[in-house]
């Protein structure tokens, strides 16, 4: 699905400090309907920051975050996961005492019209199914991936908040996820996508967002980002 005009998302002027330190200035960004869009960066540039501040998880911001047209201000996270942005941690958060199944249940619905019945997320994910019974400490790393972004889509989020997907996971497990994203993008949903793995970037995004020391020092398209991937792995010491 090629993404339609407008933004679904969009950031502008966002700093962010932790006490005394700024670690994001000015950032502008916009995600469309339907589009991936990756921020990439060394450690510590501030991605995850990034991530947090648009979910409204990290507070100490100023500047302006807008979903679907409404400034979000002061809003609660809780609020946005209302409104349709979903939170996929770096972390997972998997309930470990809880089933596949139970993990997928428990969040609320946010959008009837857009939340994904139990049976599409097994057909989607057909491990999860045969899984369904396990406690998620039971599950490889690449399933809790997986049952996270499940249990996010579960909810009716139109735009997905990735921190690392990737992070640790065997090759294969890896373009199991890429599979994931391209065809969740297929169906219409966002991405904004945190990722250091540029070959893997590469291979599911339309744009991307390089981010340096808080700030945002470049804005390419996938074609133009794929011509760059050596110099970009020698920037970031990969």
């Amino acid at each position: 699905m090629t993404p339609v005009p407008g933004e679904i998302l969009e950031v502008d002027g966002l700093s962010a400090w932790y006490g005394e330190a700024r670690v994001l200035t000015d950032v502008n960004l916009r995600v469309a309907p339907g589009e991936v869009v990756t921020l990439v960066g060394r450690n510590g540039a501030g991605k995850t920051t990034l991530l947090r501040s648009v979910m409204g998880l990290h507070r100490q911001v100023e500047g302006s975050v807008s979903w679907a047209g409404q400034v979000l201000g002061r809003s609660s996270a809780d609020k946005r996961a209302k409104a349709g942005i979903g939170w996929v941690p770096d972390d997972r958060g998997i309930y470990a005492t809880l089933s596949v199944q139970e993990n997928l249940l428990l969040p609320p619905i946010t959008s009837k019209a857009d939340a994904w019945s139990l049976e599409r997320v097994y057909e989607q994910f057909p491990v999860l199914q045969e899984r369904r019974d396990f406690p998620g400490t039971k599950l490889s790393g690449g399933e809790q991936q997986m049952l996270a972004i499940a249990r996010v889509l579960r909810t009716g989020s139109r735009l997905l908040l990735l921190d690392e997907p990737s992070e640790g996971l065997a090759p294969v497990i890896v373009q199991q996820i890429g599979d994931i994203i391209r065809q969740i993008k297929d169906q219409g949903v966002s991405v904004l996508l945190v990722e250091q793995n540029v070959k893997f970037a590469a291979t599911v995004a339309d744009r991307h967002y390089l981010l340096a020391q808080g700030r945002v020092v470049e804005s390419r398209d996938n074609d133009s980002f794929q011509s760059r991937t050596s110099e970009l792995l020698e920037y970031l010491g990969m």
